[in-house]
């Protein structure tokens, strides 16, 4: 089916008090394999590429854009492309060309003014460009392999004041709180502050985003989506599935030189991480 947008595909859950799952992809196999997960459950999904990941394939967009746009179209459920973790105002200025309908513009590294400032500028090029958008206010951590912030530390938790002023100010269409999780965690054993979800939810009347999430429980997750988190990114998690399927292969065939006998497998194998999230975050239909 042709390409929806993750607009539409949040202000859907939003009326359903529901969440999407939004996964980033690095490989054309992590790319089919969400898509295959969602399929297997009949659930609406959203495609995540990172700069990150762009910077891995030489910072070059396209060929991964549109592998994806590519398989998205095929799909037999709702498909949403978006770019994530955006720092570099060049790559936002390719981001809607490139089949993208969203973008995560990450300042939440610089001084709340600073942050305002780079954000407001950010949303005014996306809007102009159609471009749903997303930022972060407080500190999840865990990227580019720094260590998460301590809980207490400043700026390492939302506040619900100062986010409903920043929304207010930016004119962002979403925003990531930081209430517990961490990227690449690689244990599920991150607890969220879900007393701080509920204030957070009442002070604003954007969507929630939960970064993080491959550290935390299903239990927590769906916890805060009942709490009012709308969009859920996992990232994480496929990799590990991804790796470890190579990784248990290999050791049992050192022989083995063929990559399609290995990547099958770890293909399955992020498959069925995708779907048993997607049942996890009651996104699923069948």
């Amino acid at each position: 089916m042709p390409l929806t947008t993750t607009g539409d595909l949040i202000t859907r859950a939003a009326a359903a008090h529901s969440a999407v799952a939004s996964f980033n992809v690095i490989t054309l196999e992590h790319v089919e394999a969400v898509v295959a997960g969602a399929e297997s459950v009949r659930a609406p999904v959203v495609l995540q590429v990172s700069e990150n990941a762009v910077k891995f394939r030489g910072g070059q967009l396209l060929p991964l854009a549109r592998a994806a746009v590519a398989v998205a179209e095929r799909a037999a459920v709702p498909v949403a492309l978006h770019l994530d973790h955006v720092q570099s105002d060049a790559l936002l200025h390719q981001t809607a060309d490139a089949g993208f309908s969203s973008v995560m513009y990450d300042a939440a590294r610089l001084p709340y003014a600073e942050n305002l400032t780079a954000t407001r500028a950010a949303v005014d090029r996306a809007h102009a460009r159609g471009l749903w958008i997303e930022a972060e206010l407080g500190q999840i951590g865990g990227k580019n392999g720094r260590p998460p912030l301590d809980a207490h530390a400043p700026g390492a938790r939302t506040d619900p004041d100062e986010a409903r002023a920043f929304v207010a100010d930016s004119g962002v269409d979403a925003l990531a709180v930081a209430i517990g999780s961490s990227h690449a965690m690689t244990t599920r054993t991150a607890a969220l502050d879900h007393a701080l979800l509920k204030r957070l939810s009442a002070a604003l009347d954007v969507p929630l985003v939960l970064h993080g999430s491959s550290g935390v429980p299903d239990d927590e997750l769906r916890a805060a989506v009942a709490g009012g988190i709308t969009k859920v990114n996992i990232g994480t998690a496929l990799n590990i599935a991804l790796t470890g399927a190579i990784r248990d292969f290999l050791a049992d065939r050192p022989e083995a030189v063929d990559p399609r006998s290995y990547l099958t497998l770890a293909r399955e194998a992020m498959t069925r991480t995708v779907a048993r999230t997607l049942k996890a975050l009651g996104s699923a239909t069948a």
